[in-house]
């Protein structure tokens, strides 16, 4: 049995800017206060982004202020952390990135079972204005068809 996932951050608006090919979970390091920040629902990763760096893949731009109390070493707030990821999955998302000028988008950050932070990495394409146009109103049609399904019967 397994515990639900704790979603401590979350980039809604990734799924409408961009469209999402393949997501990857992968872990991330952490320092001790940014940990208890995120816990608190803290965090903003709308503006991040991961990308690699040597032969290591690094989350830039995400926000994780400070935590609260009074600590006497208090993080930086937007670090570039480093995300943990089995060698194969690194290879093949910098082989996306490289070749087919792909994306890797940060979806969310959330703790698994077992209480580890975890970033869940969208592959993704950005899309242009008449595709975002075109989505929302295929998702429109859709709450009005399972409207008009439930009206009927």
């Amino acid at each position: 049995m397994s515990l639900p996932a704790h979603i401590a951050a979350q980039n809604r608006k990734a799924r409408h800017e961009y469209t999402i090919v393949d997501t990857v979970e992968a872990g991330i390091m952490l320092v001790g206060t940014e940990v208890k920040s995120l816990r608190a629902g803290k965090g903003n990763i709308n503006e991040a982004y991961a990308g690699p760096s040597g032969d290591e893949l690094w989350l830039y731009n995400a926000y994780i202020p400070e935590y609260q109390s009074k600590m006497p070493f208090p993080h930086e707030t937007r670090r570039p952390r480093k995300l943990l990821l089995h060698r194969r999955e690194l290879r093949k998302l910098v082989g996306a990135i490289a070749k087919e000028g792909m994306t890797l988008v940060p979806l969310d950050i959330h703790f698994g079972p077992r209480g580890i932070a975890k970033v869940l990495l969208g592959l993704a394409k950005g899309r242009k204005a008449h595709d975002k146009r075109a989505a929302i109103k295929e998702r429109e049609w859709g709450r009005d068809k399972a409207r008009l399904m439930r009206e009927k019967g």
